[in-house]
């Protein structure tokens, strides 16, 4: 079994999974990792099943040492960190592909593997990431915007009289009350953000269909109304770190180069960053 690490801002999801999907899957709070209990939950979690290896991808940069000396300590393996400098499967075409958030990355490589291209992920997590794989089916960037929570959240911290609400379905389109005004505007308001940048994507890519896959936290709510996402898949980054592990055993080391943005790379063609293929 390959254990899954995708640490997030917020949440920590793992994963375990054998050749062929995650068998199981788990959400822990990022900010336990602080404390010594998270080695203990993590050993829960994974029980008694035999681990043959394991798959990182961090976002949270004082995290990412602790995972690696727990797979070590625990299991005695040694941790795949999943980024830009080791991603496998997909062609990067960024000017600087070391920004891009590894778990974004993930997703790219998923999509590409499960739906083909172009295909957008959007990744409802504590900002709301969207990653574009182009018709060649390379990554070529995407968009970030605040994410459900944090939005409301900022509502609340900043302003004396709205509340913390709970983020859920709402039908109503004139709010009654407080808490209900935030809603629509939270919900529907975010669909309608949704909405309009996959318009946008869909005009940049000249493609009519595009296969728009839905993740994280707040996706089943969102794209339950919203028929521009054709699917939702909670488990996308995990499979995506599934397939990095997958793929990595098979490609020898020297094949990864890096050529500068706007420079023509082996292929000649221009603006690609080639990484392991």
């Amino acid at each position: 079994m390959i254990l899954l690490f995708d640490v997030g801002n917020t949440h920590t999801h793992l994963g375990l999974a054998n050749a062929r999907r995650v068998v199981r899957q788990l959400d822990l709070r990022t900010s336990a990792w602080s404390a010594s209990r998270m080695a203990a939950r993590v050993a829960r979690f994974v029980g008694r099943a035999p681990v043959d290896g394991a798959v990182l991808c961090s976002v949270v940069p004082r995290v990412t040492p602790r995972v690696h000396r727990l797979v070590r300590r625990r299991w005695g393996q040694p941790c795949l960190e999943f980024n830009a400098q080791t991603v496998v499967g997909i062609r990067v075409r960024y000017p600087r592909p070391e920004t891009i958030g590894a778990d974004r990355l993930a997703n790219a490589l998923a999509v590409r593997h499960k739906f083909g291209a172009p295909a957008v992920v959007v990744d409802f997590g504590t900002a709301v990431t969207f990653d574009v794989v182009d018709r060649a089916g390379h990554y070529v960037g995407g968009i970030i915007a605040p994410g459900l929570a944090a939005m409301t959240d900022y509502l609340h911290e900043k302003t004396a009289l709205l509340p913390r609400i709970r983020i859920r379905e709402v039908s109503a389109v004139i709010g009654k009350n407080t808490e209900e005004a935030m809603l629509i505007g939270a919900v529907h308001g975010y669909r309608g953000l949704i909405r309009e940048l996959v318009r946008e994507l869909k005009r940049e890519l000249n493609c009519r269909r595009l296969p728009v896959v839905a993740t994280g936290g707040y996706s089943r709510l969102i794209a339950a109304k919203l028929p521009e996402i054709t699917a939702v898949d909670p488990l996308l980054t995990l499979e995506g770190l599934r397939l990095a592990w997958q793929q990595q055993g098979s490609v020898p080391h020297n094949r990864m180069s890096t050529v500068p943005f706007g420079a023509p790379s082996a292929s000649g063609t221009a603006n690609d960053v080639v990484m392991r293929d």
